[in-house]
């Protein structure tokens, strides 16, 4: 794969550091994790939910965390003491894993919850009025310059 050299456009841009940090790392080989399954789907015009297949885990044992514009999602199975079953095929995993999901500006998680093995993250997008357009009218400027008196103190 092509490594690109982003060192140019850091030099003429302000503020776009996350957004190359991001494209370089696509261009780095990834792990190729596919433990948990999931999916990520849109539910509205500014609404997303990530279903993840992690059958086998409870509550206490996953954590959904927020930082930075980077959701994370970690499962970490306890040891179960005392049960020494012997397996003759083990098709459920319970390794621990760590998902890494980057989130675009103002998106921020609503909900968590874990239903029949799938963990739902509900996310929404809510841009704030400040970043949203806006329509500037436009006036006509009067052909003679105004005249500044001045005040005598």
């Amino acid at each position: 794969m092509r490594h690109f050299d982003f060192s140019p456009l850091y030099r003429s841009t302000v503020g776009f550091d996350r957004l190359f940090t991001m494209l370089d790392s696509l261009g780095q080989p990834d792990q190729a994790q596919t433990y948990p399954p999931y999916n990520i789907e849109r539910t509205g015009e500014n609404a997303y939910r990530i279903t993840m297949a992690v059958a086998g885990f409870d509550e206490s044992e996953l954590s959904v965390e927020a930082r930075e514009n980077t959701l994370t999602i970690k499962g970490e199975k306890s040891e179960e003491k005392g049960d020494e079953t012997q397996f003759l095929h083990r098709g459920i995993a319970k390794r621990a894993f760590e998902r890494r999901f980057q989130l675009a500006d103002h998106v921020e998680i609503r909900a968590a919850s874990l239903k029949n093995g799938l963990l739902h993250v509900d996310l929404v997008r809510e841009i704030p009025e400040a970043a949203k357009p806006r329509r500037i009218e436009i006036t006509s400027v009067s052909s003679q310059p105004k005249q500044i008196e001045a005040q005598n103190a």
